[in-house]
This record gives C-alpha cells, sequence and structure tokens, in this order.
C-alpha cells in the first residue's frame, strides 16, 4: 500500500529584503522557525498515518489472513525454492558431476542417486514390540475334537506349533459396587464375668474415602475432576457417559464433587504456589475464560492467569480472575522480588515498580510486532525477524545445557547481538521521512 507523503509548503521570502543585518538574521530565523515546524508536523502526520495503516493491516490480518507469525516474504523464498528444486530435478545429470560422485565412492553407481537419509511415512510399526505396556489376555482357538483326527488314517493328529496374531482391543469403563465390611471383635470372657471395662469391643478401622460419608470412591472422583479440567468434558456429558454405563448421577452432585476434591488438594495447591514463588524467574501470561453468569444463558470474559516456576521449581500454576485488572497478579506476586517473563500489558508495570521485581520482556511478542509491520515496511520487518531469529537460534544449541552453561552461552553469543540491536536503536534506528518511505538515521548525527 503506497502513500502520499504530504506536501510541505515552504514561507515564500518577502519582495523586498531589509537591508539592516540584525533584520535579515530576524527574517532568517523567523523562516527557519516555520520551516522546522512544517517539518515536524509533517513527520507527525507521517507517523501517525503509519500507525493507522499498522492498525489496519493488523485489523485485516485478524480477520482475513494467517495467525502465525510469519513473514510473508519468507514464504515468497520457500516458494522460489521450491519451484528452483524441481526445475533442479528435471535438469539432465552432467557426466562431469557423476565422475566425482564416483572419485569420493568408488562403489557408487554411475548415474544414481546420492544416499538420503529419509524418514519414512504411513503406517507406524505395529508388532507386538510396539505395545508391550499393555496388558496381554491370552485367547487360545483349538480345533473342535472331530477335527483332529487325519482324513487319511483316523489317528488323532499332534500338536506341532501355534500361529500367534496380535489384536488391540478397547474394554469400557464399567462401575463395581465395593461393599466394605468391617468386623468386630469382642471379649466373650469379660462380658460373662461382668468386666467394669466391658466386653472390649473392637471394629476394624474405615477404608480411606475422598469424601466423608460420599458415595463416590476415589477412583471415581479422579475420573470425574481429570475428565473436567484435564480433558475438558462437560459435566452434562460426563451425565450421559455415565448413564450408557448403568450408573446415573446428576450433574450437581459430580459439581459438588469437584468442590469437595478442590478443598482437600488445596494444601498441594498452596506448597506449588510457594515454590514458583521461591523461583528465580517466573513466566506469566493471561487468556480468556468464558464464564456463565449465574441465573443467565449468557457468559462474560473473565481471565485465567498462569505462572510457571523455573527449574528448580518445576511447577504451574493457574488463577483465576474475573478481569484482566492488575489486581490479580498484583495479589499473587505480592511477596516475590525475582524476575517477571511476560509480555508488555501495562498492568505490569506498577507491579514490578511497587515490588522491587525485574522486568523481562518476550521476544515472541516482540517479533509479532515487526511480523504486523511487515506490509508497510518489508526491510525493516525482515531485518528485525532475522535478528530474534538469531537468538532463538543460540536457544536451540543450549537446550541441553545446564543452567551455568545456558547462562555461559547466552553471554557469549546472545549479548553481543543484544548490544548491537540496542546500539542501533538508540542512534535513532529508523525514523519515518516525508520524500522516502523509511530511512536509517547516520550514525553521525
Amino acid at each position: 500500500m503506497e502513500r502520499t507523503p504530504p506536501r510541505i509548503t515552504t514561507p515564500t521570502a518577502p519582495a523586498s529584503l531589509p537591508d539592516d543585518p540584525a533584520a535579515l538574521k530576524a527574517l532568517i530565523a523567523t523562516l527557519t522557525g516555520r520551516i522546522d515546524t512544517l517539518e515536524a508536523r509533517s513527520q507527525h502526520f507521517e507517523l501517525k498515518s503509519l500507525r493507522l495503516e499498522m492498525e489496519l493491516l493488523k485489523y485485516k490480518k485478524w480477520v482475513y489472513g494467517p495467525r502465525a507469525d510469519t513473514l510473508a516474504s519468507l514464504k515468497d523464498v520457500a516458494q522460489m525454492l521450491l519451484g528452483f528444486g524441481q526445475d533442479l530435478d528435471q535438469r539432465p545429470v552432467d557426466p562431469a558431476d557423476a565422475r566425482d560422485v564416483i572419485a569420493q565412492d568408488p562403489d557408487a553407481t554411475p548415474g544414481a542417486p546420492a544416499p538420503s537419509r529419509r524418514v519414512r511415512r504411513g503406517r507406524r510399526n505395529l508388532g507386538a514390540d510396539a505395545f508391550a505396556q499393555l496388558p496381554v489376555t491370552r485367547h487360545e482357538h483349538d480345533l473342535p475334537e472331530s477335527e483332529k483326527p487325519c482324513p487319511c488314517c483316523g489317528r488323532v493328529r499332534e500338536k506341532i506349533g501355534e500361529d500367534v496374531t496380535w489384536q488391540i482391543e478397547y474394554i469400557p469403563g464399567h462401575f463395581e459396587r465395593l461393599e466394605h465390611v468391617r468386623f468386630k471383635y469382642a471379649c466373650t470372657r469379660c462380658e460373662q464375668n461382668a468386666s467394669p471395662d466391658g466386653p472390649q469391643i473392637q471394629r476394624a478401622d474405615k477404608p480411606i474415602v475422598g469424601v466423608d460419608k460420599g458415595l463416590a470412591g476415589p477412583g471415581l472422583l479422579a475420573f470425574v475432576v481429570t475428565s473436567k479440567y484435564a480433558d475438558y468434558l462437560p459435566l452434562y456429558r460426563l451425565e450421559d457417559l455415565f448413564g450408557r454405563g448403568g450408573f446415573e448421577i446428576a450433574r450437581s452432585t459430580m459439581s459438588l464433587w469437584c468442590r469437595d476434591v478442590a478443598e482437600m488438594v488445596t494444601p498441594l495447591h498452596d506448597l506449588m504456589v510457594r515454590r514458583v514463588l521461591a523461583s528465580k524467574v517466573i513466566g506469566t501470561d493471561d487468556t480468556v475464560m468464558p464464564m456463565q453468569e449465574p441465573g443467565r444463558g449468557k457468559t462474560r470474559p473473565a481471565r485465567m492467569w498462569v505462572y510457571v516456576g523455573d527449574e528448580g521449581n518445576p511447577y504451574t500454576v493457574f488463577d483465576f480472575t474475573l478481569s484482566r485488572s492488575r489486581d490479580g497478579p498484583a495479589t499473587f506476586l505480592k511477596v516475590y522480588r525475582g524476575t517477571l517473563l511476560a509480555d508488555a500489558y501495562g498492568g505490569y508495570d506498577g507491579i514490578v515498580v511497587g515490588n522491587n521485581i525485574t522486568r523481562a520482556g518476550c521476544w515472541a511478542h516482540a517479533r509479532r510486532k515487526f511480523v504486523e509491520a511487515e506490509a508497510a515496511h518489508p526491510a525493516i520487518a525482515a531485518e528485525a525477524v532475522s535478528i530474534i531469529g538469531t537468538l532463538y537460534a543460540v536457544e536451540d544449541r543450549g537446550r541441553g545445557l545446564g543452567i551455568a552453561e545456558r547462562g555461559e552461552l547466552r553471554r557469549a553469543e546472545s549479548a553481543p547481538i543484544l548490544a548491537a540491536f540496542k546500539e542501533n536503536s538508540s542512534r535513532g534506528g529508523w525514523r519515518c521521512s516525508p520524500s522516502t518511505r523509511w530511512r536509517r538515521r547516520s550514525s553521525t548525527r
């Protein structure tokens, strides 16, 4: 999308110039001030136009474009490479190239393609070793007694071997009624002798239950909670599923079970929160969580915040709030003094300043801004994404290293990249110009 730069109207000089040098200097200063004002206004309108254009392109991408943060220029390069590869496959083989291959590998067949490692796709290995972790139930299939005699001589044939085939079967879950019988014991001798302590009756201990005097066993409670919160299966669907299995239970009862389980695991949740807050670095983000309003058929947008600990405290804690105000993370992080890795949400600003928390930005969110600006300024977007890509390449090499080794790698390779990136931006980076779309500022300016 091309933009027409705003026209700058240069103030015209008066018809007659004064002969007084002081008056000439005053006139020149006035004209220079007007020109600077007009240039500043032009740059202001150009910058405003660029912001509106980027916002429009971002909305168009949300509505019509892909959601992946990928530069369109990279797709063009991939398409060019695909065309080049197809053209290369159609070209005839040069005999000189074949001689070079034979010289490197004397056993190679002339004209044969070079060996390459291919990843086989399609049906996976379905042998017995692929499912060795599954329990095995053996079903033996034998000949009827009438078919065991030999049709030639009538003698009963002997077993000489067996053919084994495998089949994976699914056994649907079923309900069982567990009857707990607690035996009671008493001393009949003490009872007969009228002992003052009585017959000394003692009963066996109660079995471990999830809900006191509840109907559901521990396994059933775990299945309901896992299905709802891990597999995202609503309670009304569980109600239908249980009905088909011969056990009808209302979703309201299962909702109470979920509350009871939440109360049971509260100490575990509190421990995980303390471990996450003990981390040197905490990663956080929020997402929209629709919440149905009581008594109404509509939902309202609530928020679910996630807090991820470091390698020393590998726990993930979720915190639910009714809005995206900073009160939620402020309450969770009120005792935290480490480093917070988050996006550019402005609600974190007051939290990190008030609690002496070190703020760390997310390169994925920073990269997204340059991708969104590609349509307006492809050169700058490509350069910025390439620099960020080098940082990700360093992280890929340090993925299997320890904390200390990864820190040394970042200081050796990532720190110079970030220093050059910061130096370029501190010298002005790119600025808008009325005559050209974008240009680099001079390093000496």
